[in-house]
């Protein structure tokens, strides 16, 4: 049977291009028609509907945005989901609470399916190279499946064990990602309100023992004040929030994460959502203005 992969937005399309290019066998699926285009040209089948793909693959990959439109896409509450998933192994690429991914593993089991989870770290830049980093759990028969099929998407893949061990483990590294990024900013409009060159301290943090693809690929985008996405701050603001949710459930404290929610709060409530997340430099930049004012 066909692959079938449904979600082609920011991170979706370069992950299924990859994959079609690959040679996987895809069959392809997104609200919007025109996010379809480059997967045909790729040499991937369009789907009519979410419907035709669960109809011919076995292997469906989700990449979508959130919790409702996962639901949407399976039928969930609805006599399709039964239909659609018995048989099939459903992977859930994208980013949702921890216990909505339990409860959906038990349903699509109960009804004869079966289920990984699959998130990835990395944003558009590494997802369109192919490098992204897998996080898999679900039964090992499942993840074993799956994992060669994640080889064009991934440079490297890592068992969690059970469900929902890759999503928490999502969790504990976008909680890095997200603390560094904003570090990274705050840096930026130090030196800047200090006078210092940024290209130099661009070129100090590249040089020292802080360089990491994440700073070498944000800090030119700071530097020039480009925010034009990689990772949205809207979509990261969300990821806030889950791993925060998922901290407060466990009595685990999370104070730098707190002061970063707040942050992209800020950011998104500003209007700049849809920008990449070097964009919390404008809340930054905001606060500091509102204190001299």
């Amino acid at each position: 049977m066909d692959v079938g992969f449904i979600g082609l937005g920011v991170m979706g399309q370069p992950m299924a291009r990859n994959m079609a290019r690959a040679g996987t066998r895809l069959v392809v699926w997104n609200r919007t028609p025109g996010r379809c285009e480059p997967l045909r040209a790729a040499g991937a089948d369009v789907a009519a509907d979410a419907e035709e793909v669960f109809h011919r693959a076995g292997t469906v990959f989700l990449m979508l945005a959130d919790e409702a439109a996962v639901d949407t896409v399976l039928g969930r509450g609805t006599p399709d989901f039964g239909r659609r998933v018995a048989g099939r192994t459903v992977v859930h690429m994208g980013t949702t609470s921890a216990e909505y991914s339990r409860a959906l593993e038990g349903e699509i089991r109960g009804a004869g399916g079966r289920y990984v989870e699959a998130p990835v770290s990395g944003s558009r830049v590494p997802a369109d190279r192919g490098e992204l980093v897998g996080m898999l759990a679900g039964d090992e028969d499942a993840v074993a499946a799956v994992r060669p099929l994640l080889a064009p998407v991934c440079k490297e893949t890592f068992g969690c064990g059970p469900v929902p061990g890759a999503l928490l483990m999502k969790f504990s590294v976008n909680l890095f990602l997200i603390t560094v990024v904003t570090g990274l900013a705050e840096s930026f409009h130090f030196a800047g309100r200090h006078g210092l060159d940024q290209g130099l301290l661009r070129n100090v943090l590249d040089a020292g023992p802080m360089a990491s693809a994440v700073s070498r690929m944000k800090g030119p985008k700071l530097l020039e004040r480009d925010f034009s996405v990689q990772a949205a701050a809207a979509d990261v603001l969300k990821n806030n929030r889950l791993i925060a949710e998922a901290a407060r459930k466990a009595d685990v404290a999370s104070p730098l994460l707190d002061v970063c929610h707040a942050l992209y709060e800020e950011t998104v409530r500003r209007g700049h959502g849809g920008d990449d997340m070097v964009a919390v430099l404008r809340a930054i930049e905001a606060r500091t203005a509102e204190a001299g004012a």
